[in-house]
């Protein structure tokens, strides 16, 4: 029923669009539960409603603990309608510069973590025939951007996943919708960014403007959380959602670019791409 009042999981809501999730649904009259990493977290959240908002501390990437927790949500509180995987950071750096147990820490997180929260939610929303499930991603996640690759890598995978996972379910009453937000106002950019160190010269031409221009760019960003959280509400009371939903005019912009230069490649290489099956 449109509207009806619905049990949020988000994770990472102690700050950025995963606050103003949780602001918005709460205002909606919505019951929120919110994972944070901090005591003090938990007791701000709470603090937000009386009675609607509640919070656990939970780090995702500590996957055996993810199972628990979500059962205990179901039991103290109601099962879950909507899971928001917000958790998650950013990490800059060139790829040939950037240590491997970075990318490996960026998809424990961003990836790895996600997917158990999935694994945790479905059983019940797999028994009860409704549910929606919405991944942060990013436009990093369908257009690949340099010096940001392992962020980019970890996008793309959730991307995949969820366009995966939503054919496996949409036939047992549950959504999966994959969102991709643009450049929001948020510290993404800011303290909340692993930043590799710079050690080869010869990426200096592309890489250092590019990391001043997102420096400067911190905290004076087009996208506005408070219309983020707007868009999702509307998200999860529409009757058929999407499986893929762009914010913010950066990203819609960026998309397009990357589509026409793929669709042009495609036709450009087309007799190639038919010569290879069996004559």
């Amino acid at each position: 029923m449109k509207n009806a009042t619905k049990t949020f999981l988000i994770t990472g809501a102690n700050g950025g669009l995963g606050h103003a999730f949780a602001e918005a649904a709460l205002k909606a009259g919505h019951l929120v539960v919110g994972t944070v990493r901090r005591e003090e977290d938990r007791r701000a959240f709470e603090a937000l409603h009386r009675t609607r908002a509640k919070a656990v501390i939970l780090d995702v990437s500590r996957f055996d603990s993810v199972e628990p927790v979500v059962r205990q949500i179901e039991k103290d509180t109601a099962p879950i309608d909507v899971l928001v995987n917000n958790a998650g950071y950013g990490h800059e750096g060139i790829l040939e510069e950037s240590p491997l147990a970075e990318l490996i820490r960026q998809f424990e997180v961003n990836v790895f973590g996600a997917v158990a929260m999935i694994k945790a939610v479905l059983p019940t929303m797999r028994q009860r025939r409704s549910g929606h499930i919405v991944n942060i991603t990013s436009m990093a996640g369908q257009v690949g951007l340099p010096g940001i690759a392992y962020y980019a890598g970890s996008k793309f995978a959730l991307e995949g996943i969820s366009e995966s996972l939503g054919k496996e379910v949409r036939d047992l009453g549950i959504r999966v919708t994959a969102v991709a937000p643009g450049s929001f106002r948020t510290d993404w950019a800011g303290r909340s960014m692993v930043r590799s160190g710079r050690s080869i010269t010869d990426y200096d031409a592309v890489f250092d403007p590019l990391r001043q221009r997102r420096q400067d760019y911190s905290g004076h960003q087009a996208g506005d959380p408070a219309k983020a959280a707007q868009a999702l509400l509307r998200l999860v009371e529409a009757r058929d959602p999407p499986a893929h939903l762009l914010l913010g005019n950066d990203a819609r912009r960026l998309v397009e670019v990357q589509q026409a230069e793929r669709a042009r490649d495609i036709a450009a290489w087309d007799a190639v791409t038919r010569s290879t099956d069996f004559a």
